[in-house]
C-alpha cells in the first residue's frame, strides 16, 4: 500500500542501492529506480512486490542523462520526497603513484560528481513542489574518516561527500530539503565479496574482515527517510560490529 511518498534509489541495480530499494518499497514508497544497466534495475524492480517502479537507465556522471531522468520522475509522480544516494563504485586498487589518471575520473566521476548531479536535479525539483521539501541521503562510508591502503581515489570521494553533505544540509533549510550522510562498513555485496577471504591492512597483512548483511543499511536509511521535516540525521555511521575501524591499523 503506498505511503504516498516518492524515493529515487541510484545505483539500485545491486547491492545496498538494491537492498534499500526494497526496504523502500516495502513501506510503501513509490520508487524509481536508476542505474546504469537496466537488466540489473529490473531484476531489483521485480523483487519489489506490490510496487511498479519507475525504471531509469542513467549514467550518473553525466549531467544531461541525469537531468532528463529526474524530469521524468517530475512528471509521472508530481514529486520527489527522498532521494538516495547510493551509486558508487571502489575503483581499481593500486599505490597512490601509480593511480591511473582515468581510474581516478571514473571513481570521482560517479562517487562525487554523481552524486552532486543526482542531488541537484532532486534539490531543483524538491524546492518548487507543493508542498515543499524533502529529504537527501549521500552514500558515504567510514572511508570519509579512515582510508584503506590503495584507495586514494575511492577515500578522497568520500571524503568529499562529507563536504556536499555539510553543504546540502546548510543550503536546503531554506527550503525544508534536510541532507544526511549514511557511512557504511563492510556491508556484504559484490563490492566487499573479497573481503572475507583477505583484505589488506595498514601493516601490510592480509586479513578476513566481519560483515554484516546490506538489510542493515537499508534499515538505517529508511529510518533517515522516516523522520519528520523538522528532524535529521546529518551523519550516521553503520557497519559491521567487529571490524577493524575504531583503531584500524
Amino acid at each position: 500500500m503506498s505511503n504516498g511518498k516518492v524515493a529515487v534509489v541510484t545505483g539500485a541495480g545491486s547491492g545496498i542501492g538494491r537492498a534499500v530499494a526494497l526496504a523502500f518499497a516495502a513501506k510503501g514508497y513509490q520508487l524509481a529506480l536508476i542505474g546504469r544497466t537496466r537488466a540489473t534495475i529490473e531484476e531489483t524492480s521485480a523483487l519489489c512486490d506490490g510496487a511498479e517502479p519507475l525504471v531509469l537507465t542513467v549514467d550518473v556522471g553525466d549531467e544531461s542523462s541525469v537531468d532528463n531522468a529526474f524530469s521524468r520522475v517530475a512528471r509521472a509522480q508530481q514529486r520527489i520526497d527522498v532521494l538516495f544516494n547510493g551509486a558508487g563504485l571502489f575503483g581499481t586498487g593500486a599505490a597512490f603513484d601509480q593511480i591511473a589518471s582515468q581510474d581516478w575520473r571514473r571513481v570521482i566521476d560517479t562517487n562525487l560528481t554523481g552524486s552532486f548531479l543526482c542531488a541537484r536535479a532532486a534539490f531543483r525539483q524538491m524546492k518548487v513542489q507543493s508542498p515543499a521539501g524533502g529529504r537527501i541521503i549521500n552514500c558515504g562510508s567510514i572511508s570519509a574518516y579512515a582510508p584503506r591502503p590503495l584507495t586514494a581515489a575511492y577515500t578522497a570521494s568520500k571524503h568529499a561527500i562529507t563536504g556536499l553533505t555539510r553543504s546540502i544540509a546548510l543550503e536546503g533549510r531554506a527550503f525544508s530539503i534536510a541532507c544526511g550522510q549514511l557511512d557504511i562498513g563492510n556491508a556484504a555485496t559484490g563490492m566487499t565479496d573479497s573481503f572475507t577471504k583477505g583484505t589488506l591492512q595498514a601493516d601490510g597483512s592480509l586479513k578476513p574482515e566481519p560483515m554484516m548483511e546490506a538489510g542493515n543499511v537499508a534499515d538505517a536509511a529508511l529510518f533517515m527517510a522516516e523522520l519528520p521535516p523538522e528532524a535529521n540525521v546529518l551523519f550516521m555511521t553503520v557497519m559491521a560490529t567487529a571490524m577493524p575501524f575504531v583503531g584500524r591499523g
